[in-house]
């Protein structure tokens, strides 16, 4: 059976359900950079993808500014937040908040100021393929290997925030020469690494 072709979507049944009955506040990614009753951080999404992290953030109060340096990737993403935008109600309210730059987060981060900058850099692949969803293959096929997150996660400390979150499959370490993090959110299969900056020792890039 034929893969469905890779989408950005916003608006199908799964989307709404988990924007509806994901867990609000209480989710693992809001914590994971600070969202509570009366705080709504403004967040860099340095990693976009296809943008669904983004829009669960944006669908919880925050304005999101995502950069994505994949120009396929990119287009797809703009694609589906224009669909979502044309639909109208709470879904283009949702949008409204999210920014979308295409530009290697590497080069544009150290220009930039916001409360929380937010890292989903591309895991290594699982040694079960059977385990690895059919639009995380295509995305894979696509961006490559993230050779350089750790350029990117050292560059995303120095920047001008308060904090950063880092996605992470939650049984493997971080990549050496990074610093301890702050805290964590551990999940069952990803992790959430929390750096609160005035807690991060410098490193040079």
């Amino acid at each position: 059976m034929s893969e469905k072709p890779l989408i950005a979507d916003f608006i199908s049944s799964s989307v709404n359900y988990r924007q509806n009955f994901g867990g609000g506040r209480k989710q693992d990614i809001a914590k994971a950079v600070g969202i509570k009753s009366r705080i709504r951080p403004n967040i860099i999404d340095a990693t976009a993808g296809l943008g669904r992290d983004g829009f669960i953030l944006a669908s919880l109060g925050s304005h999101v500014t995502l950069i994505e340096r994949s120009q396929i990737i990119h287009d797809l993403l703009a694609d589906g937040m224009r669909r979502a935008s044309n639909v109208g109600g709470r879904t283009a309210e949702i949008i409204s908040r999210m920014k979308l730059i295409h530009a290697d987060a590497i080069e544009l981060l150290p220009t930039l100021s916001t409360n929380v900058i937010y890292l989903d850099p591309m895991h290594p692949p699982r040694r079960k393929s059977s385990l690895v969803k059919s639009k995380m293959r295509q995305l894979r096929a696509i961006v490559g290997e993230d050779p350089d997150q750790i350029e990117l996660i050292k560059t995303a400390l120095q920047s001008d925030c308060n904090r950063v979150a880092l996605k992470w499959p939650s049984k493997s370490p971080l990549p050496n020469p990074l610093p301890k993090c702050s805290h964590q959110i551990l999940g069952g299969t990803v992790r959430f690494d929390i750096f609160i900056k005035s807690n991060v020792k410098k490193i040079s890039i």
